[in-house]
């Protein structure tokens, strides 16, 4: 496969290593041009420093080290506000004048689509319609994504996801020996992400878990504060074995393909 581009989407910091890691440290040691862009610079994301302007700058350089340890070619920030953690993004008068809940879709993704177009990329990785499991800002990461992709021309449009499927079986069998957090419900998770049905790609990256799990590491930030275990510190807390195999599969959906399309890698041709 020649060298080709692919432009990775997401709306802060530490997203990139959760969802995408082991894709794109893949393409990289494929070959391929990685980008790596950012709506936000989650400075209003929990953490032991207060939300502002310092947890965004510590932020922005945990990004650069995970960026690195991917293989990434470029790194953008489009400089948008946190809209914080609430479904809404907060109370509107709360949020900054500039949080990406906010933003003007068209204007967003033309900023976007000049960089998808400086790249001359191939494919763009964003998020579900539902933003995985409904943050504010990853909603609008699909919403702008999609307008940019059409700007563009950038004929591969891959919305990262999880199979909810099997998570939902997952925590419905931890309930059982775990007692979960109050405000942890896991019929939230009935609608986060998307069905096995609809998933699309399928990608193995268990060869790049070492990455995968380096990248997670280097969001320190978010792997504290809050009243209870975070969830990136949940997961480095996995045992290796467990880990590769937990973590090893990375899932995408891409439209319009037909019914019970089942691909491996992310530049492989559509079927016909």
């Amino acid at each position: 496969m020649p060298p080709r581009t692919a432009v990775f989407f997401h709306a802060h910091p530490d997203d990139e290593a959760l969802l995408t890691a082991g894709t794109m440290a893949m393409l990289a040691a494929e070959g391929h041009r990685v980008v790596l862009v950012v709506a936000t610079a989650g400075e209003r994301g929990l953490a032991d420093m207060e939300p502002g302007e310092e947890l965004g700058r510590t932020r922005l350089e945990e990004l650069y080290e995970s960026a690195a340890l991917l293989g990434c070619a470029r790194v953008e920030c489009l400089g948008y506000g946190d809209s914080g953690l609430s479904p809404v993004g907060g109370v509107a008068d709360e949020r900054p004048d500039n949080a990406f809940i906010d933003a003007d879709t068209e204007e967003a993704a033309g900023m976007l689509a000049a960089i998808l177009r400086e790249e001359r990329a191939d494919l763009l990785s964003i998020y579900d319609p539902a933003g995985g499991y409904g943050h504010p800002d990853h909603v609008q990461v699909h919403r702008v994504g999609r307008r940019a992709a059409e700007l563009a021309g950038t004929e591969i449009v891959l919305e990262a996801t999880v199979n909810r499927d099997p998570l939902v079986k997952l925590l419905r069998m931890a309930g059982k020996v775990y007692r979960f957090p109050p405000e942890f419900d896991v019929r939230t998770f009935e609608s986060a992400y998307s069905s096995s049905e609809t998933i699309t790609h399928r990608v193995n990256v268990r060869k790049y878990t070492r990455q995968k799990r380096a990248a997670m590491s280097a969001h320190a930030s978010q792997a504290s504060g809050g009243d209870s275990d975070r969830t990136l510190a949940v997961m480095l807390k996995v045992p290796g074995p467990l880990y590769r195999l937990v973590f090893g599969t990375e899932w995408f959906v891409r439209r319009g393909l037909p019914p019970g399309t089942r691909l491996r890698h992310p530049l492989d041709p559509s079927p016909k």
